[in-house]
């Protein structure tokens, strides 16, 4: 039976870093009361003009030199993202364009859960010999729903502050707007007949909680899909139940890594990562306790880069392999949990 190996992983943030001392320059909030309610120091943010299809560019290049392949030897292209370059066509096919590669490019949008959707689809493209080299990028260009419009504040360098009505407007937003960056992250999967690939996979949807984060305008529910309404009434920007999605993923998530274990009779402690979705280091510290998990089994990144939603896990993934702390034949638990909202968890044998 055909499994997937990880032959390459890559990716790539714009620079340079916003620390959390230049957010307090557009809005009210200060480097202590961010870092205590997220664990985040600083993200990146895409320049205006730079889409998700070019951060994923630079990702899938370094991954691609890494796997010490050629980029038209890649059978298939699944790209993720929340944030595209256009309403459509989705990045996927931009990308494949970018790369000068041939293969066929599927968009999906799982938003932070997506590395765990993908993992099922690379496997089913495998399994159906369907694909052998497949690219999988998860890319976000978040700045473009930032709710501040003095851009040039946030350098360092800048001797002045957003005027006070821009930052009132701007605090609106502040509980969401402190957590997320820029960046992509790419892995080159390669089917393979070694003991190595998914070992389980629990992977669920409730639309009934769609609208703890979403985006209200821009939809085509109206005619036309944008008004001038959307931009003055902020509605480009996302809404957040930030203590329900807590809730949600500190409950969901153990769960769903018991139900993998169990159904797959896996040993908690035989798991040698768990490699989470980096959105708020309390949920991962709540879903790490309660799982009993030791901290140097879940490691974290969300310090440096935020969240970057389909891109943080690859993102993690190639940090850890390139440290030379993930390794082949190591067991590890994904997790996640997305806008949707999605979550899953999925144990894989690298």
């Amino acid at each position: 039976m055909l499994g997937f190996e990880i032959i390459g992983t890559g990716h790539y943030v714009p620079g340079p870093a916003v620390p959390n001392k230049a957010l307090s320059r557009v809005m009210d909030t200060t480097d202590d009361w961010i870092f205590k309610r997220s664990g985040i120091r600083q993200r990146h943010y895409a320049p205006e003009g730079v889409g998700a299809s070019d951060l994923a560019l630079e990702a899938s290049k370094h991954a691609i030199a890494a796997a010490r392949i050629q980029p038209e030897e890649i059978d298939y292209v699944v790209f993720s993202t929340m944030t595209p370059d256009y309403v459509f066509p989705g990045p996927g096919a931009l990308l494949v364009h970018k790369l000068g590669v041939h293969a066929p490019a599927l968009d999906i949008r799982q938003q932070c859960a997506a590395t765990l959707f993908g993992l099922q689809i690379i496997d089913g493209l495998i399994q159906s010999r369907a694909a052998r080299t497949i690219l999988f990028v998860g890319a976000e260009a978040h700045a473009g729903f930032m709710p501040w419009e003095d851009w040039d504040v946030l350098d360092e360098t800048s001797t002045r502050e957003a005027s006070p009505e821009s930052k009132a407007r701007a605090n609106k937003h502040r509980a969401l707007a402190v957590l997320f960056g820029d960046g992509a992250g790419a892995l080159v999967f390669r089917a393979t007949e070694r003991d190595a690939g998914l070992r389980g996979m629990k992977l669920h949807t409730d639309g009934s909680a769609a609208k703890l984060l979403h985006v209200e305008g821009g939809g085509f529910r109206t005619r036309p899909y944008w008004k001038h309404s959307d931009y003055d009434q902020q509605r480009y920007i996302p809404t957040m139940d930030g203590r329900e999605l807590f809730k949600f993923a500190v409950t969901k998530l153990p769960a769903c890594a018991r139900a993998v274990c169990a159904e797959t009779k896996t040993p908690f402690e035989s798991i040698d990562f768990f490699l989470a979705h980096q959105a708020n280091a309390r949920i991962n510290d709540y879903v790490r306790e309660a799982l009993g998990v030791p901290p140097d089994k879940l490691p974290s990144n969300i310090e440096r880069f935020g969240n970057t939603s389909a891109a943080t896990i690859p993102i993690l993934i190639d940090e850890q392999t390139r440290a030379g702390r993930l390794r082949q034949g190591h067991l590890c638990m994904l997790l996640a949990l997305g806008a949707g909202v999605h979550w899953g968890c999925a144990l894989v044998r690298w």
